[in-house]
């Protein structure tokens, strides 16, 4: 492990100063440093570095910000004709230069190289030259007493208005070394916020976090993770702590305790509230991750906004080793978000069971459904939501056979296994597309199967669970579904659990949910047992380390003793976790989510066959759409219409619908590729045994669309 971060390795803007002597540079060197400038009240334009020369000439600016904040490279007084007059304070804004053709940026390490030569001064912006000029030189080459003297760059500004920042590793180059390897060496350090990681937050159109907090009772568990990362943006792993306090964004002042002399923001370990300002966090792999709740409340507080701070403990009051949430505001549970347009979200509970949808998504259309066992949607309108993370804006679908979309929560109509193999028996042409990816919302299918059910009430029986119970639930989205049954399943029965399936089915109108909630108990516990033999009782363990018994209880899930899983099926699963060095029980439960349904589905009679075959090679492993797309593509184009691949899509993690169901990759008679699920439960039923119908294989056999096994093809 990497020391803790010496502050001497920063220093500020003003107190910059250099020297530089002839007889040990010569007429040609480069001044090499990072510079973070801090936006403030400061006039354009503004000096950077002066030059002072040690005879009394005076001094000129050397490194300039012009008026609109571009930087600027001046020549030399006793090197250069061009050089600006040292009595005309505004002569240099006349005199030829070097300069960047963009706006400088603040609160950012950028580095920045000086080359002076007698023939010309050139500006390199992060290694990259950005500006170059050819100049004269007043120095005799053939004279043996032509010197330029002693040479200072310093800041001289010292005034409250000239530029404020930082310098790091300022060093001045002989010929020989070269500018770019000074970049890429000893680069300096930001803290930041990853936005991607943060869950139960909704901002709203103004750009204010909304969270809930409060009393005890009410307040919510809200997640964040700040990075370390260097200049050049990868994460730097260093033995440092982060602590988290919470502000009035107005004045950075420190928001004050409760009524009830509680702390205002709270960090959870280990199911155990403390006060954040006294419980840091220990960064691994340049990662801090925090679950906290804000017990403050903005309605309290004369309706001010709040803000995080995020600071490193022992690494010097510095900007850059701070960082700030938007405002935020903290809402009690009855309230609403005030124009609340995205939503962060994510179970905050011992055991996280979330939909994994880490791939970019788009919002979804209503859907169009046909009464079949492989099916497609098509979408035909589209809401405007924007999501956050790694989701993107919102867009409205365009019908194309050669993308997949973001699949609706649950797109399938109750069905008897006859009406399944029948309609299995049709031809796929003509149907609407099923593509993949995850979403959290309740589809329009669903809605509108509710509103189109045969079933026109909730079953008369009395459940352990209240109705407002499962209202909520068939209202909700993933995420929050997967809250609500890791609550269920901790306390109720499996036969509770069961009518709770049943209960939601009758309420939406869709058989379909049934199954992952049946499934929810036994995911959780085998998880939990899982994850506790796996880390034993560390918070992180190396991913290596972890595989072994991911594979041993797979394939104990899986009812498989014959195949294990490959090196190209860990891949996709440590990608599914976050794809990091170290493994912590949040990324092993996003795994999870995934596996688990996976090897329950192949757990069942009439698949397991399928899986354990070798020759054919039915399923060839995890695979992510993108290698069943290239697997397809031929060296002369697409490969003979009918050809498939199956897979598990990536994006259905329990407890979506789709969780552990195949999808089938085609080349359609069209010439183009297709993607469409194949609803397992709709076919053989939710029970564990085989039912009396064909397997498999021959009912994906007799379909006209599909005529041939493909193979996976992967690149090394």
């Amino acid at each position: 492990m990497v020391n803790d971060i010496e502050s001497r390795e920063y220093s500020l803007l003003k107190d910059f100063r250099v020297e530089i002597e002839e007889e040990e540079e010569g007429t040609t060197f480069s001044l090499c440093f990072w510079v973070y400038l801090i936006s403030s009240s400061t006039s354009f334009p503004a000096t950077i570095i002066q030059q002072v020369h040690s005879d009394s000439v005076g001094s000129a600016p050397f490194l300039v910000l012009d008026e609109k904040k571009r930087m600027m490279l001046l020549p030399l007084l006793l090197l250069h004709k061009e050089a600006p007059d040292p009595e005309n304070s505004t002569s240099w804004l006349e005199a030829p230069h070097a300069s960047m053709e963009i706006e400088f940026p603040y609160e950012k390490w950028i580095h920045v190289g000086c080359e002076v030569s007698t023939d010309f001064v050139r500006l390199n912006i992060d290694g990259e030259i950005v500006g170059e000029k050819s100049l004269s030189s007043l120095i005799n080459k053939d004279s043996p007493t032509s010197s330029f003297g002693k040479l200072a760059l310093a800041n001289i500004g010292g005034h409250c208005d000239s530029l404020q920042g930082y310098v790091h590793n300022v060093e001045v180059l002989s010929p020989a070394l070269s500018i770019k390897d000074h970049w890429g060496k000893d680069v300096p350090l930001k803290l930041s916020i990853d936005n991607s990681s943060a869950s139960e937050i909704e901002v709203g159109d103004d750009g204010v976090w909304s969270i809930v907090g409060g009393k005890a009772s009410c307040r919510r568990n809200f997640s964040l993770d700040v990075v370390l990362l260097n200049a050049s943006g990868q994460p730097v792993n260093k033995d440092v702590e982060v602590v988290a306090s919470l502000l009035y964004a107005d004045n950075g002042a420190l928001v004050e305790n409760t009524t009830d002399a509680e702390a205002p923001l709270l960090a959870s370990y280990d199911g155990i509230e403390y006060a954040s300002c006294g419980r840091p966090s220990k960064m691994l792999q340049g990662r801090a991750s925090f679950k906290l709740k804000i017990s403050q409340l903005s309605s309290k507080c004369e309706n001010r906004l709040f803000c995080i701070r995020f600071h490193m403990l022992k690494s010097g009051s510095y900007p850059f080793f701070e960082a700030f949430s938007p405002p935020i505001r903290c809402i009690s549970r009855g309230r609403s978000a005030r124009g609340s347009s995205l939503m962060w979200k994510r179970s905050t509970s011992t055991f996280h069971p979330v939909n994994i949808s880490q791939s970019s998504r788009v919002d979804e259309g209503s859907l169009e459904l046909e009464h079949s066992s492989i099916y497609e949607a098509r979408p035909y309108s589209s809401s405007k939501r924007v999501r956050s993370g790694h989701d993107k804006l919102s867009t409205t679908f365009k019908t194309d056979p050669n993308l997949e979309r973001p699949d609706e929560e649950c797109n399938s109509h109750p069905w008897t296994v006859n009406q399944v193999e029948n309609e299995f028996g049709r031809s796929l042409e003509g149907r609407p597309e099923n593509l993949e990816e995850a979403d959290d919302s309740l589809s329009d299918s669903e809605s509108t199967e509710e509103r189109n059910s045969p079933f026109k009430s909730i079953s008369s029986g009395k459940s352990p669970i209240s109705d407002v119970t499962i209202f909520k639930y068939s209202l909700s989205a993933l995420t929050e579904r997967s809250f609500m049954l890791k609550e269920i399943a901790m306390s109720a029965s499996d036969n509770e659990l069961s009518e709770f399936a049943h209960q939601v089915s009758l309420y939406s109108g869709c058989s379909h949910h049934r199954h992952q909630i049946n499934i929810a108990k036994r995911l959780i516990e085998e998880g939990t047992k899982a994850w506790s033999l796996i880390s034993q009782n560390n918070h992180y363990i190396r991913w290596e380390n972890a595989v072994f018994e991911i594979e041993e209880y797979f394939m104990k899930i899986a009812r498989c003793s014959s195949r294990s899983l490959t090196q190209q099926d860990f891949e996709l699963l440590r990608s599914i976790a976050g794809s990091q060095e170290y493994l912590a029980q949040e990324n092993f439960e996003k795994m999870w989510c995934w596996l688990y349904p996976v090897a329950f589905m192949l757990s069942r009679d009439w698949i397991n066959a399928l899986w354990s075959s070798t020759s054919p090679k039915w399923i060839e492993g995890f695979i992510t759409k993108e290698e069943a797309e290239s697997s397809l593509q031929g060296p002369r184009g697409l490969q003979e219409p009918g050809t498939f691949i199956l897979r598990f899509p990536t994006s259905r993690s329990w407890p979506h619908p789709d969780a552990g169901n195949l999808i089938v990759t085609y080349v359609g008679s069209d010439y183009t590729l297709h993607h469409r699920l194949i609803s397992l439960d709709q076919i053989y039923g939710s029970s564990s045994s085989e039912m009396n119908v064909k397997p498999l294989q021959d009912m994906l056999m007799v379909e006209p669309e599909l005529s041939r096994l493909g193979r996976i093809i992967r690149s090394h």
